[in-house]
């Protein structure tokens, strides 16, 4: 039996580098399928679901069990899109369908500076992107069949890639419903 049939209602991971448009794509999601839109990153700073500030990297440092365990009771619930840039620490068996967002390196490039980002920062954020870490631990962490990459490169990108999640996510949802039926 599969997570979703369990929940009743699908989860969806939308991951990606800083800068990808994961937060845009999932809010779009969430509001079409009218499910949870949970950013990890405002989960972190809202719930103090870390272990201080990072002033080399410019961020708090998540603490990954706290974050899993703030989750837990929601995820169970289902119906939830969860957007953040770190995967790996997530236990799988929340997600049903993984969305890598990826985007060409002058367009991240850009898309970081516009956020006021600091040169080292959108290196290694651009360095990243450039290396496949994120579609790397995606893949690690999850089962293969449910990890999709996805273009994100400019609106017409995000417009495709929303309504495709939103069809495959309606898809299961269908299946699991014919599947209770039999």
């Amino acid at each position: 039996m599969s997570g979703q049939t369990q929940r009743g209602r699908p989860n969806v991971l939308i991951t990606g580098t800083p800068g990808t448009g994961k937060t845009t794509t999932s809010e779009m999601v969430a509001q079409e399928l009218g499910f949870r839109h949970i950013n990890v990153g405002e989960w972190v700073r809202e719930k103090n679901l870390h272990s201080g500030w990072n002033a080399e990297f410019d961020c708090f440092d998540i603490d990954e069990d706290k974050v899993v365990d703030a989750l837990e009771d929601v995820m169970a619930e289902g119906g939830c899109v969860v957007d953040h840039h770190g995967c790996d620490f997530f236990p799988e068996r929340w997600f049903d369908l993984v969305i890598v967002l990826q985007a060409n390196n002058t367009e991240l490039y850009d898309r970081l500076q516009k956020r006021g980002y600091t040169a080292k920062k959108i290196s290694e954020n651009v360095e990243c992107e450039i290396m496949m870490v994120v579609m790397e631990e995606a893949s690690e962490s999850y089962r293969p069949e449910i990890v999709k990459p996805m273009s994100s490169d400019n609106t017409d990108d995000l417009e495709r890639n929303v309504a495709t999640i939103v069809e495959w996510v309606r898809g299961m949802m269908a299946a699991a419903a014919m599947a209770e039926h039999r």
